[in-house]
């Protein structure tokens, strides 16, 4: 099953965290990013991505060094819709943050300091995403499907952050 099936599972299963208002405040905060920083949709999708890749691998990490739990805890602990530098520095070493940066700008062309400002605001936002499979009675509880699809992607493609937002919005016909 993809993400976004995951993530309409979550969203049709009371005992999952997920919500079509959750979908729709994420999205909503993602386009009001891109707009704030005069982004095209292309060039927000390529910067969503390329989090979206970090965060896949800092999770993975965070999973082989401390279990499940350590991923699902880092889900909890800093998902929201607020900007959070914590969240930022909780998955990214200061190296991983400048090389995030580095690509980014050069997929995108964007000014450093933009993808810097971006930043604590889109991490949250992607964790706030996977945090929809979670469970709504212990969040802190393992067995996320939508952060264990997330984690368990193979490379193919088939699992983007981005593409799954993008689905999203075409769900609420945006």
């Amino acid at each position: 099953m993809g993400l976004f099936d995951q993530i309409l599972s979550a969203i049709n299963n009371s005992s999952q965290e997920g919500s079509p208002n959750q979908l729709e405040n994420i999205l909503g905060t993602v386009q009001q990013l891109g707009s704030q920083y005069g982004l095209d949709p292309g060039t927000s999708q390529g910067v969503l991505s390329t989090v979206g890749t970090y965060v896949r691998s800092a999770l993975q990490e965070k999973r082989a060094t401390g279990g499940v739990e350590q991923a699902q805890a880092i889900v909890s602990q800093f998902s929201g819709m607020l900007p959070n530098y914590q969240a930022v520095a909780a998955l990214f070493p200061p190296e991983m943050q400048a090389r995030l940066v580095q690509e980014i700008n050069q997929r995108t062309g964007l000014n450093v300091e933009s993808i810097q400002g971006m930043l604590p605001m889109l991490v949250p936002v992607v964790l706030n995403f996977l945090k929809m499979g979670g469970s709504a009675e212990n969040p802190q509880q393992g067995g996320n499907p939508v952060l264990s699809s997330f984690l368990d992607a193979d490379g193919d493609g088939d699992v983007d952050i981005a593409d799954a937002m993008q689905l999203g919005n075409r769900f609420f016909n945006r």
